[in-house]
């Protein structure tokens, strides 16, 4: 697995769009596209790397309701924007647009995944939030996932201040959040 270099390695990148900011995240996974293609459309695998439940049909237009999972929120909602089976998911993710791209590579497949959001001041508080689930991702599809890193948000959020700058640190995660790093 070539994901287990420290957090620095694997950080997001940060660029201003005509329409906000977008985060842009890439990772190696061991499996084939159509293999990783399940992490968003089997629920129990959803949970184990998705920072929400994912309920509707992955199918362009469909809408789509999300929980958070591990602390009490309300419910959002979205729907997806396009799909290409296995290779392409965009949604709306309550008000961010996420993108997913899977591209095949002799090792597996290289998941792109870009974040489209209004703030600036959350930039670095989400690229650490999809740090860590992207590193979860890549540790369910490690084919040794004792050799996989797994940064917490606790871990990244620091790194990802630094390279963003103290302006994209501006929003704090809900108190909720916070609360649950705790325990």
């Amino acid at each position: 697995m070539s994901d287990s270099a420290p957090v620095s390695d694997r950080l997001g990148t940060l660029e201003e769009t005509a329409g906000g900011w977008r985060l842009r995240f890439v990772r190696h996974l061991d499996r084939s596209p159509a293999t990783v293609w399940r992490a968003f459309a089997d629920p129990d695998l959803v949970a184990r790397w998705f920072p929400t439940t994912i309920e509707g049909n992955l199918v362009a237009g469909a809408p789509l309701r999300f929980e958070l999972l591990g602390f009490k929120a309300e419910p959002f909602q979205g729907k997806v924007v396009e799909v290409d089976e296995p290779h392409l998911l965009v949604l709306l993710w309550g008000l961010d647009t996420l993108r997913f791209e899977l591209a095949e590579t002799p090792g597996g497949t290289d998941l792109t995944m870009t974040v489209e959001i209004s703030e600036l001041g959350r930039a670095a508080r989400d690229g650490a939030g999809w740090h860590q689930c992207l590193d979860n991702l890549a540790r369910m599809y490690a084919h040794d996932p004792d050799l996989c890193e797994v940064d917490t948000w606790a871990a990244a959020h620091p790194h990802y201040v630094r390279r963003f700058g103290p302006e994209a640190a501006a929003s704090p995660p809900p108190q909720e959040f916070l609360d649950t790093l705790e325990d």
